[in-house]
């Protein structure tokens, strides 16, 4: 049985975003900090920061994964 899972990043421009410790660090999508989408505020609100940090082109965006056997 498949099973998709839908969760929300942060990008900045081309970059994903991790946050650490209330620190942001850009960087590839293997290390973007990825939440359920019941913590939309909670991405809000970091978004809102790094616009304020001065990070470029915030954008949230929802991730959707996918479970499925793999079948080599």
């Amino acid at each position: 049985m498949d099973v998709t899972m839908e969760l929300l990043i942060i990008k900045s421009g081309a970059t994903y975003i991790r946050v650490k410790e209330d620190a942001y660090l850009s960087g590839g999508i293997d290390k973007a900090s990825v939440y359920p989408l019941k913590q939309l505020s909670e991405v809000q609100r970091h978004a809102a920061k790094l616009r304020q940090q001065g990070f470029k082109d915030i954008s949230i965006r929802k991730l959707k994964l996918t479970e499925e056997p793999f079948d080599d």
